[in-house]
Formats: structure tokens, C-alpha cells, sequence
């Protein structure tokens, strides 16, 4: 079964940096499409990030610029570096893994870690 620890949020204040991180376990890390979500409060969960096993990264429109996810396949971890933070970047943010079961995409989901901008 695949596992998702997530650690890193906190509370910053506005132009501030975090780095959220994802220990993944019992999977294939290089078979996973990694993602990072958020949700904030009244407001649907959407997509932040996303790092497949191979090939390009992508990025929110609103994050771009500011955000960067990586892999680090000896650690079976992944990462995403906020600068700049902005009052509009607080919410809970989720760690997700889509894994290709054969017959469609499993979702793997951490418990999620609050981000906090605030002065």
C-alpha cells in the first residue's frame, strides 16, 4: 500500500519561504506521477504541481515563478520550494501520488499540512 508523509508547513509571513516535503513509501517511486494539491477554506482542491517519474514539471499559473517541485529518487521524496509567499497561498496542502494499476490511475493522497501567510 502506498504511503504519503508530508511535513513542513507553518506559518510564514508574507514574502517568505516554506519547503513542503512528501516521504513516499511502498511503491515504485519512478512509476508515480507526483503531485502537490491545496484546498483552502470554501474553495475547491486544485492542483499546485506536478512531477512525473520522467519528463517535465509543471505549474500553476498563479504559483509560477514562485514555486518548484523536484524528486529526489534516492530519498523517494518530493519537495515543493515556496517563495514569495502570499496571503492568497494559505491553505492545507495535499501530497498526491497517481500510480498506473493496469486497468486505470490509482490516487494516493497524504494527510496534508497546513500553510499559513500571515503578518
Amino acid at each position: 500500500q502506498v504511503q504519503l508523509v508530508e511535513s513542513g508547513g507553518g506559518l510564514v509571513q508574507p514574502g517568505g519561504s516554506l519547503r513542503l516535503s512528501c516521504a513516499v513509501s511502498g511503491g515504485i517511486f519512478s512509476d508515480m506521477t507526483m503531485g502537490w494539491y491545496r484546498q483552502a477554506p470554501g474553495k475547491q482542491r486544485e492542483l499546485v504541481a506536478a512531477a512525473p517519474g520522467a519528463g517535465s514539471t509543471t505549474v500553476a499559473e498563479s504559483v509560477k515563478g514562485r514555486f518548484t517541485i523536484s524528486r529526489d529518487s534516492a530519498e523517494n521524496t518530493v519537495y515543493l520550494q515556496m517563495n514569495s509567499l502570499k496571503p492568497e497561498d494559505t491553505a492545507v496542502y495535499y501530497c498526491n501520488a497517481k500510480l498506473w494499476n493496469g486497468l486505470g490511475w490509482s490516487d494516493y493522497w497524504g494527510q496534508g499540512t497546513q500553510v499559513t501567510v500571515s503578518s
